[in-house]
């Protein structure tokens, strides 16, 4: 699939329109990969601002997807949470560290481990949903309903 971007006189164009032989101009500030890094710097620190358990964005979507999962695999909950296996050790390491997640080898795989929220870290995904709907809604502020809504299903349909 071919990308558009515009020339300097505004029309769009894709590299398939271009006469053979020339090469597609790359602007930065015309891809999406520049667009997404700036929403997710965006959305990093509002998260920051207002989380005030100091849980980084990929701890809160550990911890809250290990509420509904509980008792889960590390590895499963990596990939429920679309991170690889090198991060999601490291985000339950920290976790386990601040007494949060609790570890215990599987009954049926000991190199398994199993993974559950301990009282506290119940008590901090209580304490937190709120303030994480409100990063959302601040993450989303300058946007319309529709155009919030349209953004998720296009986000959800190229992830």
């Amino acid at each position: 699939m071919d990308v558009p971007f515009k020339e300097k006189d505004g029309r769009q164009k894709t590299a398939a329109t271009e006469a053979p032989g020339q090469q597609a101009q790359y602007t930065l500030g015309e891809q999406i990969g520049f667009y997404l890094r700036q929403a997710n710097q965006r959305h990093v620190a509002i998260f920051a601002s207002l989380m005030a358990e100091k849980l980084t964005t990929t701890q809160w979507a550990a911890l809250v997807r290990l509420k509904d999962l509980q008792p889960c695999s590390q590895g499963n909950l990596g990939r429920e949470t679309a991170m690889d296996m090198a991060t999601i050790k490291g985000v339950v390491d920290r976790l386990v560290k601040r007494g949060l997640v609790h570890t215990a080898p599987d009954a049926t795989d000991a190199r398994r481990l199993v993974l559950t929220l301990t009282p506290e870290g119940e008590a901090t995904v209580a304490r937190n949903l709120s303030v994480a709907l409100q990063i959302s809604q601040e993450t989303l502020s300058t946007l319309t309903l529709a155009e919030r809504m349209m953004l998720m299903e296009l986000l959800q349909k190229i992830c």
